[in-house]
């Protein structure tokens, strides 16, 4: 059985919060399986999105991982913005998390799978 989206991404609010950073549910999607999508801001005005990888990344070593492929980053918001709102219409279940991780790499946050 699969932990909730809920829980997860609480635990995520936690980890980012342990780690000395900020985060915010700018989205709340479906409770029980929504997909997440992370906006990942640097203090130098960096952004970097994150969403679901492919099924193909599915690890069965970790079933109860949630896995991360690497969507975009730049600085224009815009951009990120346009996705994000492209993902709302052709799924309104997902989740939308920003965060600024701080000091620590997103990817000692979420597991981020190479392409």
């Amino acid at each position: 059985m699969r932990v909730t989206t809920d829980l997860w991404v609480s635990a995520l609010l936690r980890r980012v919060f342990g780690a000395g950073g900020f985060a915010a549910v700018v989205k709340r999607g479906a409770t029980e399986a929504g997909a997440v999508f992370v906006l990942a801001r640097g203090r130098m005005g960096e952004i970097a999105l994150f969403g679901p990888a492919p099924q193909t990344s599915y690890d069965s070593a970790k079933p109860d991982d949630r896995f991360f492929s690497l969507l975009g980053a730049g600085d224009d918001a815009a951009v990120f913005d346009a996705r994000l709102e492209r993902e709302k219409k052709f799924d309104p279940d997902i989740w939308v998390v920003e965060i600024e991780a701080g000091s620590v790499p997103v990817e000692k946050l979420i597991s981020v799978k190479s392409q």
